[in-house]
């Protein structure tokens, strides 16, 4: 193999997402972000990733903030830094699957209100349900960035990653992540992973990882040497724990090599200073939990992202059955192989890890099978990289194994575009309040009325920017 061309390694700040999203459930406001922006702006980043993800169904459910004016706010004051988003292939930043109209739609508004980058995953890696975003993104000019979500597995060759690789370039992408979300990719293995996807596609290749398990700071260390284009990494108040490595550490660790960011170190400080009071705050109010702060070497065990761990805890709590923890850790992998070995990230790690919770409790393996679990069989949610379990597949559906669909879910679904306009007309004020209405309808309506209120100076309830819990 040739040897690996040196140069100084780009970096995308996940500060005003990811990080936030991973940490305090998302909460920063619009009002946080501002002040520090100009500083953020002159850093040298490849891309700030700020909006997308959970973001979305926080800024209207939580901060009675319109994130469209959030994103317009942002570009706003990123003069010389391209805006990044997270986007969930068919499901948008939704929980379900939308009609194409919907997802072309979405893509097109974010490009014209300020996003130049949309990284696309879907959570089976199933590439039917990204190439409609994907071919939208082209034609609105966007950056294109498909996310493979990475996992462990029989099925999850490097043969497997570099076959997708060479898809992921032939669907239009103009780059690929690799999206380790439970921080599962350890250094030698990155190192392993970069060089072969190097040596199967021309298209730049970004590393995205959490520092859950602990090793996140020398697998980007080892995949940096190994010529990854791009790591992802957040200013150090919201850094490390389920989050990521801290943006001022990975520059210093390259400071002086050919791969240097040359970043500036003072600025750095400047703008973790302006952060690190947030922090704080979050800690005191309970908003930040010092639980996810640690090191979890069982997320390598189980494969469990935190996020998961903490949902199925606090099930487990409800029934009254914390002493059937372990059970279940150990159900979780028997449960993903039932159902094809699926990535677990949102919503097939809620869906897996639900399923294996009823298992336990309930002493016999699907005798209640979620609806979740039936649609995941159903392939409603795609194709997984391995058959379902037969055996599961009879006692779950029974007779109803006879609809199970093979073609991509979203080719069923009539457009609905012209009809959620219809439904929410009395609440539009911009085209792009049609958007937060077809994700979230209940919640939207809820943000319109807020809106409406407070522009006629009545005095509506004010947000509750700390309590609530939805799927991160």
């Amino acid at each position: 193999m040739s040897e690996v061309a040196k140069k100084p390694i780009k970096i995308t700040e996940t500060i005003l997402r990811d990080a936030h999203q991973s940490l305090i459930a998302t909460r920063m406001t619009t009002e946080q972000m501002l002040p520090i922006i100009d500083k953020m702006d002159k850093v040298g980043y490849n891309a700030v990733e700020c909006w997308g993800g959970a973001t979305f169904d926080a800024s209207l459910r939580f901060l009675k903030e319109d994130p469209w004016e959030r994103l317009r706010k942002l570009k706003e004051g990123f003069k010389n830094t391209k805006l990044q988003m997270l986007f969930r292939g068919q499901n948008i930043l939704g929980y379900r699957p939308y009609a194409d109209d919907v997802v072309e739609y979405f893509v097109q508004k974010s490009i014209a209100n300020g996003i130049d980058i949309i990284r696309i995953f879907d959570c089976l890696n199933d590439i039917r349900n990204l190439q409609t975003a994907v071919t939208a993104c082209n034609k609105e000019k966007g950056h294109a960035q498909v996310a493979l979500s990475y996992t462990l597995g029989d099925a999850y060759t490097l043969e497997y990653w570099m076959d997708m690789a060479k898809r992921v370039e032939e669907m239009g992408a103009n780059s690929l992540c690799i999206k380790d979300m439970a921080g599962l990719l350890t250094p030698y293995k990155a190192e392993e992973l970069i060089k072969a996807l190097k040596s199967s596609t021309n298209i730049p290749i970004e590393l995205h990882t959490h520092y859950t398990s602990g090793v996140a700071s020398m697998t980007y260390m080892k995949a940096v040497e190994a010529g990854v284009d791009i790591i992802d990494t957040a200013m150090s108040p919201f850094a490390l724990g389920t989050s990521q490595p801290a943006t001022e550490v990975m520059a210093e660790a390259f400071r002086g090599t050919e791969y240097d960011p040359n970043f500036d170190q003072m600025l750095l400080k400047e703008i973790a200073d302006y952060f690190r009071p947030m922090r704080e705050e979050a800690l005191k109010s309970g908003l930040l939990n010092p639980k996810v702060l640690g090191v979890d070497i069982q997320t390598l065990l189980y494969q469990v992202p935190g996020g998961m761990l903490s949902n199925m805890v606090s099930q487990l709590k409800e029934q009254n059955a914390e002493d059937k923890y372990m059970d279940v850790l150990e159900e979780i992998p028997r449960v993903r192989k039932d159902l094809g070995e699926p990535p677990l990230v949102t919503p097939s790690s809620q869906i897996v890890g639900t399923q294996a919770v009823f298992n336990v409790l309930m002493g016999e393996r699907y005798k209640v099978a979620t609806k979740e679990t039936k649609d995941v069989l159903l392939g409603k949610y795609g194709q997984t990289v391995k058959p379902f379990n037969p055996e599961i597949v009879d006692k779950v559906l029974g007779e109803e194994k006879k609809n199970a669909i093979t073609c991509r879910y979203a080719d069923l679904l009539e457009p609905e575009l012209d009809k959620i306009e219809a439904e929410m007309k009395q609440w539009k004020q911009q085209d792009e309040d049609v958007l937060s209405y077809a994700l979230f309808p209940q919640v939207a309506t809820d943000f319109f009325k807020y809106r409406e209120a407070q522009q006629k100076g009545v005095d509506a309830s004010v947000a509750d920017t700390k309590n609530g819990a939805y799927p991160v």
